[in-house]
């Protein structure tokens, strides 16, 4: 099986090229705001991690993907499959990690990084403030392995925010209740149990940190403490609630995108 058959990879329009990897719960479908902003000038490469979407979910391995390197390799081999120039990676909440590791381990494949909404670590740890604490993450987890649709239906909406509108919660819960349960299960204790702090300093690539003013999942420190990490980053705080500027703000998010992409 081919890279794009079983990461349901779809392109469109001509010119550089700028790939879009969804967050956990979601799948390629929630760039249907953003990614057509720029078709008209990009080749826009759109795809699934395996285990969500349309992906091939018989490719999940639970072993290869019990940790983000799993997916920062399909990433790679998408990327060999699909283009030779290298890309803009467009990454949401922990595909900006994903698409982190990629870039580190090929890093030929990229131009540069546009990260929304991202955390190396959700954990709060002696100075550095994740926004949880570590009893925090651990009952959030407990709670999705006993009821993964009731937990669904309290923290989409919470992590969409978007209080003027009120059907991307909506649209936030059906994502996470079509997500294979025990697949979500294992990609939401790897997602906020990960820690990749350390990785933050060997990114070269030039990256733009897309915070929202008001995320619960990744709140304004962590944005503060990319950007003093990040050897080579913008910071742009987008005025908006919630965890999701793709969705709930697309007009702001792509704007900001803009100016970092004109200035590469």
């Amino acid at each position: 099986m081919s890279a794009l058959q079983r990461n349901n990879v779809h392109v469109q329009g001509e010119g550089p090229p700028m790939v879009f990897v969804h967050g956990f719960g979601c799948d390629q479908s929630m760039w249907r705001r953003l990614a057509p902003y720029f078709a008209e000038r990009h080749q826009v490469i759109l795809l699934d991690l395996v285990g969500a979407g349309h992906s091939d979910l018989s490719a999940y391995d639970k072993q290869k993907y019990s940790t983000l390197q799993g997916y920062a390799d399909d990433v790679c081999e998408v990327l060999d499959e699909v283009t030779t120039a290298p890309v803009v990676f467009v990454g949401h909440s922990v595909s900006a990690m994903i698409g982190m590791l990629a870039n580190l381990k090929c890093p030929d494949q990229f131009l540069a990084q546009v990260m929304v909404g991202p955390s190396p670590c959700y954990i709060n740890d002696g100075d550095y403030t994740g926004g949880f604490e570590r009893g925090d993450i651990e009952s959030l987890l407990e709670t999705l392995e006993s009821n993964y649709l009731g937990w669904s239906s309290t923290m989409a909406p919470a992590i969409m925010g978007a209080p003027d509108a009120p059907e991307l919660g909506v649209e936030l819960t059906n994502s996470f209740c079509r997500t294979d349960p025990e697949i979500a299960k294992q990609f939401a204790r790897v997602t906020f149990l990960s820690d990749h702090r350390a990785d933050l300093p060997r990114l070269k690539a030039p990256t733009l940190v897309l915070q929202c003013s008001e995320d619960i999942i990744a709140p304004m420190a962590v944005g503060e403490y990319m950007k003093r990490t990040l050897p080579n980053c913008t910071l742009r705080v987008i005025e908006n609630v919630g965890h999701c500027p793709h969705l709930s703000a697309p007009s702001a998010s792509a704007a900001a995108m803009e100016q970092f992409l004109a200035g590469l």
